[in-house]
This record gives structure tokens, C-alpha cells and sequence, in this order.
């Protein structure tokens, strides 16, 4: 597996890791009550909730979690959630990607069109960024005393397709598929995961001014900030 990681190079440093995981809990409960909405409460039944299911666990949402929101939207009249992807051009020639799940639409458009106008930035048709990003499945492991090369044969056992080690963690990445089983597998040999979820890593990354490198972070913490909006990817080197 090459050694090198898109993903670590990129990531936003100044993010915060509860507020982040705040907003993958709070996309995968609307997720669960999409589901319910559409094809009732029994994942056996309800194929696209048995997938969101898998998806909760292997973020680590917890099961009574996953349960009460369930019975809560089977019990209650709910609103619609719609998946809305937004793709930007930041300062510099950065690409953004932002990912939302809204119950309207007309509401979220207009934040997108405040954020570019506070912040700079302009938002781009369909295609033009996303073409050079890829969905990947990103599994985090704090390093403590493991040994890497026993979690490096166990990760490319269980399937992941790359191994990164960092100052304090160990990144593995997955095909957008197999990030469920991968981590399972890695849980079932002794490995406790961080975090794990579904990534936009991109497949070339922009080296850009420190003054729009200033321009861009703050553009992202603004869309980081929307109350509709779970993630922002964006391929500038950090």
C-alpha cells in the first residue's frame, strides 16, 4: 500500500472533532428517518435502512441511538430530507465539495449564495469539482503502543486499500463499501477505531497562497458552520 495520504495532507486542521462528529450523527439520523419514511421500521424488510444501519455502526452511533430514532420516526410525522451536494470554486483554483441533508431546499441555496458573497468563492456546475475527487471509507486508530506492522497485515487482511501512520494515529483507507467490514474486522482482531466514515479525498491537491489559504479556511469554517450542512471537503494542501 503506498504511504502517502491525500486525506492527512488535506484535512482541516482547525476542525473540531466533537462538532464533527455532532454533525455525522445528526446526518445519519436523518438518514434512519428517510429510511423508515420510505420503507417502514425492519431492516430485514427495508433494504436502504439496513444500509443506513450499517453506516450508524460503523461511525459508532449507538444502538439505543439507532433505536429510538426508529420507533421515532415510525411513531411521528416527520419532515422529508433531501441529500443536496454542493460543488465550489475557492480562492487559488481550490475545489470544494460541500454535502448537505435539508428538509428545504430554497433555504439552503440561499446559504450557499450568503456564504460565497461573505466569504468569497463562487459555486460551480455539477461535475466541475467532483470529477477529481473519489469516496473513500477513512478509518481512524490511535497509535499508543500498537505495533504497526501487526495493524498494517491485519488491515490489508480485512481489505483496506492504504495505510498511512501519523503523529498520533494510524490512517486506513477503504473502498466506500467495504469501510463497514473493514472496521468490523479490525474490531473482532482487538483493534479499537477512533472514528470511521465516508471521506471525499481528492486525486490531485492545490498548493496555493498563504493569503488564499487564509481566504479559503474561513470560507470552510462558514460552510462547516450551516446548520443543513454535515461535510465540507476541499482538495488544498494544509
Amino acid at each position: 500500500m503506498a504511504g502517502h495520504s491525500k486525506w492527512a495532507n488535506i484535512k482541516h486542521k482547525k476542525e473540531r472533532a466533537d462538532q464533527k462528529k455532532g454533525k455525522v450523527f445528526s446526518k445519519i439520523t436523518k438518514e434512519i428517518i428517510n429510511a423508515v419514511k420510505q420503507g417502514g421500521p425492519d431492516p430485514e424488510a427495508n433494504a436502504k435502512l439496513r444500509a443506513v444501519i450499517l453506516k450508524a455502526k460503523a461511525a459508532n452511533l449507538p444502538n439505543e441511538n439507532i433505536e429510538r430514532n426508529i420507533k421515532k420516526a415510525s411513531t411521528e410525522d416527520l419532515a422529508n430530507y433531501y441529500d443536496i451536494t454542493y460543488e465550489l470554486y475557492g480562492h487559488g483554483g481550490v475545489g470544494i465539495i460541500v454535502e448537505a441533508m435539508t428538509d428545504n431546499k430554497n433555504r439552503t441555496a440561499s446559504d450557499m449564495r450568503i456564504a460565497t458573497n461573505k466569504c468569497g468563492g463562487n459555486i460551480a456546475t455539477q461535475g466541475a469539482v467532483s470529477y477529481n475527487f473519489e469516496k473513500k471509507g477513512i478509518i481512524q486508530i490511535a497509535k499508543q503502543n500498537l505495533q504497526e506492522d501487526d495493524l498494517f497485515l491485519a488491515a490489508t487482511e480485512a481489505g483496506a486499500e492504504d495505510f498511512e501512520g501519523e503523529e498520533e494515529e494510524f490512517i486506513i483507507t477503504t473502498a466506500s463499501d467495504d469501510l463497514f467490514n473493514v472496521k468490523q474486522s479490525l474490531e473482532e482482531k482487538g483493534y479499537t477505531c477512533s472514528e470511521a466514515s465516508l471521506e471525499m479525498i481528492p486525486k490531485t491537491t492545490v498548493k496555493c497562497s498563504e493569503e488564499d489559504k487564509k481566504n479559503n479556511l474561513t470560507l470552510i469554517e462558514w460552510l462547516e458552520g450551516l446548520d443543513d450542512v454535515d461535510e465540507v471537503f476541499h482538495n488544498m494542501e494544509l
